[in-house]
């Protein structure tokens, strides 16, 4: 395996949509993003084994949410202001509705619900949660914002039968 790697992912490496598809937009269908996603996570699974995609799955998903925080969302509002910025935006990127169930503010501990989500809702029923990158995008976005690290566990999601994933949110003590 190469231990140089080609890329160091930063928000800039997106590109200027607006230049480059003058014609199509900054926008595709979901069903093009999922053939992508779960193409790869086919791939990668078959190589690696399930575990190992996971974890490949949740890293990304921490890196694009942190790059996600710091170029998208307003970092200096009070938490109050940052999850009304959040939500907006989710639903700006078409990504999910985002609802906050169940806040332990002392110790920064949640339940967060994300409906009409982007990687599974309309998915047939398969048995397991398959959210592992949204674990990792909702961990970059609050280690972002917080300083700092946090797991987050999708507990329910379409591929185990529900019709919004949800996901437990606590921060890791260090």
């Amino acid at each position: 395996m190469e231990t140089d790697s080609k890329y160091n992912f930063q928000w800039k490496d997106l590109g200027d949509i607006d230049l480059g598809r003058p014609k199509l937009g900054p926008t595709t269908l979901v069903a093009v993003y999922r053939l992508m996603q779960y193409t790869m996570r086919d791939v990668i699974e078959k190589q690696l084994g399930p575990k190992r995609t996971n974890d490949i799955f949740i890293e990304a998903g921490h890196k694009a949410g942190m790059e996600f925080c710091k170029n998208v969302l307003d970092t200096t509002l009070d938490f109050n202001g940052f999850v009304a910025n959040l939500t907006e935006n989710l639903l700006n990127f078409s990504i999910g509705l985002l609802r906050i169930e169940k806040a332990d503010m002392d110790n920064f501990s949640f339940i967060i619900t994300v409906s009409e989500d982007l990687d599974c809702s309309g998915l047939p029923y398969g048995g397991v949660t398959v959210c592992d990158y949204d674990e990792g995008f909702l961990a970059g976005i609050l280690h972002v914002y917080t300083g700092k690290n946090f797991t987050v566990k999708e507990i329910d999601c379409w591929g185990t039968g529900e019709r919004t994933c949800r996901f437990a949110v606590e921060m890791i003590s260090e």
